[in-house]
């Protein structure tokens, strides 16, 4: 499928190239972040160094709207198709993740917050999604990105955040629909 061709954003299509860790995220454990507020899809603003308990926040590229084009070569970046399913599979273990112990569970992408609520509203998440679009995070902590069609996005990830600092990260994150049962899994072994 070219990265041009009209698609669905909810179907992942079989052959798509996976991600290989290339170490960009061994960093991560342990490290507390930064305390700086990001936009929130409700026009609030959540600083993740603030909140108390656990907090998951599934880190993706960018979501795709049904019927417009994708930027060229999607489909052929590893790891970078999936946001609606990975969303979509978060949504729908919302309820299982809070009786796990999941205090705050949020999405993060670099869009801004008028593009993703847009998102939130069509795939009825029942959780915020967070926008990075200053990279103010993504350069505070290191996080995986990449660059395509003129944007900088992040590589696909999870991470599992305990009082501000975090304790897991998932990455790389393939097939994205899969990340909600890894975190889920993840969060029973560690229990």
């Amino acid at each position: 499928m070219s990265g041009t061709a009209m698609h669905d954003p909810n179907i992942l299509p079989l052959e798509l190239p996976a991600p290989q860790d290339d170490g960009a995220a061994r960093h991560l454990a342990g490290v507390r972040l930064p305390d700086l507020a990001l936009p929130a899809t409700d026009g609030s603003s959540v600083n993740l160094s603030k909140l108390r308990g656990r907090t998951v926040v599934y880190i993706y590229p960018r979501t795709g709207q049904p019927g417009k084009a994708l930027p060229e070569g999607w489909d052929e970046f590893p790891g970078a198709r999936g946001c609606t399913p990975q969303s979509c599979a978060f949504r729908d273990h919302f309820g299982e993740l809070k009786q796990l112990g999941v205090a705050h569970l949020f999405g993060l992408s670099t869009q801004d917050t008028a593009y993703q609520r847009e998102a939130v509203e069509r795939l009825h998440l029942p959780f915020l999604v967070l926008s990075d679009e200053k990279l103010a995070l993504a350069r505070a902590i290191k996080l995986p990105m990449f660059d395509i069609a003129g944007m900088t996005l992040f590589k696909r990830m999870a991470l599992v955040i305990d009082d501000g600092a975090i304790t897991k990260s998932f990455y790389p994150v393939f097939p994205p629909d899969k990340n909600a049962e890894q975190v889920i899994a993840w969060i029973k072994s560690s229990k």
